[in-house]
């Protein structure tokens, strides 16, 4: 009688610890699925700023470029038609850069998107096995 308590403690303990087991490796599944999200966060927002820096840099530029042109308007010829083109070239480009920062505030995935759907699934799962 002894030995069959002793046998159904030690399967009480197995199941224990087979389950804190499991709870462990849960939470350091999800943990690594967090820090992969703040580090994707991390990559956007770094990359958002580039380009917010690109295009205040090209509409400086190209608002410096639009006073020399309107000053070289009044000298001879062909040196207004290339400070023109470049002019146009770099406020296009800092429209473009603008547009593409927009672009990406609006279309960016939601923070922790990945976390939470696991998360969403692990409750799921658990709420069906009860």
């Amino acid at each position: 009688m002894a030995e069959e308590s002793h046998a159904a403690t030690g399967g009480l303990f197995e199941s224990l610890k087979t389950l804190s087991t499991s709870v462990v490796g849960i939470v350091h599944t999800r943990l690594e699925l967090l820090s992969t999200d703040i580090a994707e966060e991390r990559e956007h927002l770094i990359t958002l700023l580039l380009l917010v820096q690109l295009a205040l840099f090209f509409l400086g530029v190209g608002i410096l470029l639009l006073a020399l042109l309107v000053v070289v308007a009044f000298w001879e010829s062909h040196r207004l038609l290339a400070l023109g083109g470049l002019s146009g070239l770099f406020l296009l480009a800092s429209v473009a850069a603008a547009w593409l920062a927009m672009h990406k505030t609006r279309t960016r995935p939601r923070l922790f998107a990945a976390s939470l759907a696991e998360l969403s699934k692990d409750r799921q799962h658990l709420t069906s096995r009860s």
